[in-house]
């Protein structure tokens, strides 16, 4: 049973404006633009992030835990993290140099958010070189020099004041807001391949379905 036949079955157990919902927002949704999240301790900023990232159409994020548990609250993202493709790593099971040869291998370009010599703005950041992985870092420090190390580029946002760094959360707003809409006013084809959005259709319909990890197995099981 191929993918489009298990989603068949299952729209059968939501309705039929909750199923064309779900069509709507994949055909939004984005891995051209993905997040590594190094070391956040503030839930809120967890939370914030991960509201902001569904909100604005992506879809992956990725955590790298050092001391920090990366922990959103549920109150403040409003389960945003539900629609997600969240994956945690943690510095006692993989290395940097092995978590950066996976992204390399997927072709990311690694780009570091960071007051840099070498940083480029928001404006001049060239779209068209291929898919972005954002490097964030904690809240006080910012990103590592290990994790900087491993950028391709670098990005700033460029302030009028007297302060030198929003709130991670904040940035994060900022990057993936202006990323998106700059996108948007391409031809770069950015939007999730059909397989893909095949994959997380299905993740979505057993997540709305009650017992719906059961639903799915029965189908599977003829």
């Amino acid at each position: 049973m191929n993918n489009k036949e298990i989603i068949f079955r299952l729209k059968e157990f939501v309705t039929e404006s909750r199923f064309q919902l779900f069509e709507k927002v994949l055909n939004e949704r984005t891995n051209y633009v993905s997040l590594l999240i190094e070391n956040i301790y503030q839930s809120h900023n967890a939370s914030a992030i991960v509201r902001t990232a569904e909100a604005l159409g992506v879809q992956e994020l990725y955590v790298y835990e050092r001391k920090n548990s990366f922990s959103p609250n549920e109150e403040i993202s409003l389960g945003a993290q539900k629609w997600l493709n969240i994956q945690r790593y943690n510095e006692s099971d993989i290395t940097t140099a092995e978590l950066f040869s996976q992204f390399k291998s997927k072709g990311y370009r690694i780009i570091a958010t960071t007051l840099h010599e070498k940083a480029v703005s928001l404006e001049q950041l060239n779209l068209y070189k291929g898919k972005m992985l954002f490097l964030f870092g904690t809240e006080k420090e910012g990103l590592t020099d290990e994790f900087k190390s491993y950028a391709d580029e670098f990005l700033k946002i460029t302030m009028y004041g007297f302060t030198e760094s929003f709130n991670v959360s904040v940035s994060v707003g900022i990057i993936l807001y202006q990323i998106i809409t700059n996108l948007r006013q391409t031809n770069i084809p950015y939007r999730l391949p059909d397989e893909e959005k095949d994959k997380i259709m299905i993740d979505w319909l057993v997540k709305s379905i009650p017992l719906g990890e059961k639903v799915l197995e029965r189908i599977l099981n003829g």
